[in-house]
């Protein structure tokens, strides 16, 4: 059987190709999936996508008249997959439940960093043979305090880094995780959370009662010298009350390596193109914002285990188990 395999990185095709070596052909395109190219998938059973792809109503009613059956998502998000039309049209679903919390929490980590010391303009003028340090000075992250929404895998090894900076923990989540008890976090509301935190970390799913769970009002709710990171889902953030606050020169930076409105965007190049969406262009204008092609995740160990568990989830589905990945058994 071959597997068609959406929005794949140059880097991630050979370790696909690899991975699926001996159990089924794959085959790798870089478009993603869309109504545009849905129909590309007609005559192959089972396909893979990413976390860009669109797998909304339509799309999903294109891949099951073209003899789609099976859906292997690369990605732990899954808000792009409307999964009630999926079970109607008895499509099977199923994600990566688990890869390595680490690729994200160091990339949070290292977004946090570069914004409090300003690397990208350091490095920016050190190219130019400028060596001033005027505007490039930071803070001591030791003793201040992180705020970490959601802790999670991903949440407490971000709270383990910064447990060895020897930072003061604030936690808010649905559940507390007694392994960031253990490391001296403190459970707070969100609102206390956000007054007290000079690092502001995301690590909450996108769900709808988390969509701009930082809105206008939380964001006010922010030290003005915070530094806010997002390495989770875009939609978490209000990016246009994110814009405003911003422009009336708060944080002392703000690191995004997702974005709300990402798809279409994000993994594709878009430098010879005029760029309508006039939030992004503004956002990435501030001197003390970075933004990201959401890449926390693209480590070598993070996306080796990604697809390792795509293949087990496909293999699966042609030998009719099922496993906590599944989102849409199999009918």
């Amino acid at each position: 059987m071959e597997i068609l395999a959406f929005g794949v990185q140059a880097d991630e095709k050979p370790l696909i190709e690899r991975a699926f070596q001996g159990h089924h052909e794959v085959r790798g395109l870089h478009v993603f999936l869309n109504e545009d190219t849905a129909p590309i998938a007609a005559g192959h059973e089972v396909i893979s996508t990413s976390v860009n792809c669109d797998l909304g109503a339509g799309v999903l009613e294109s891949l099951e008249a073209g003899g789609t059956r099976m859906i292997a998502q690369r990605s732990t998000g899954f808000n792009n997959v409307d999964l009630k039309t999926a079970e109607r049209l008895g499509l099977t679903v199923a994600r990566v439940s688990y890869y390595s919390p680490h690729s994200v929490a160091e990339f949070a980590w290292a977004l946090a960093m570069a914004v409090n010391r300003r690397i990208v303009r350091a490095s920016t003028r050190t190219r130019d043979f400028d060596f001033r340090l005027d505007g490039l000075m930071g803070r001591d992250m030791h003793g201040r305090t992180a705020g970490v929404i959601g802790t999670g895998k991903i949440g407490e090894a971000f709270t383990r880094i910064a447990h060895g900076f020897g930072m003061r923990l604030l936690g808010w989540d649905v559940a507390e995780n007694p392994a960031c008890r253990d490391l001296g976090m403190t459970y707070v509301p969100k609102e206390q959370l956000l007054a007290e935190s000079d690092l502001v970390s995301l690590h909450v799913p996108l769900l709808p009662e988390t969509l701009h769970l930082i809105d206008e009002a939380a964001l006010r709710t922010m030290r003005d010298d915070a530094i806010l990171v997002n390495s989770s889902r875009g939609g978490l953030v209000d990016t246009a009350a994110l814009v405003a606050e911003l422009r009336a020169g708060r944080f002392t930076g703000v690191g995004l390596d997702v974005y709300e409105a990402e798809a279409g965007l994000f993994f594709l190049d878009r430098s010879l193109e005029a760029i309508e969406d006039d939030t992004l262009a503004r956002l990435v204008t501030f001197p003390n914002v970075l933004v990201t092609s959401h890449q926390a995740y693209y480590t070598a160990d993070a996306v080796g285990q990604i697809i390792e568990t795509t293949v087990a989830n496909v293999l699966d589905y042609t030998e009719g188990r099922r496993s906590e990945n599944v989102l849409v058994p199999r009918s």
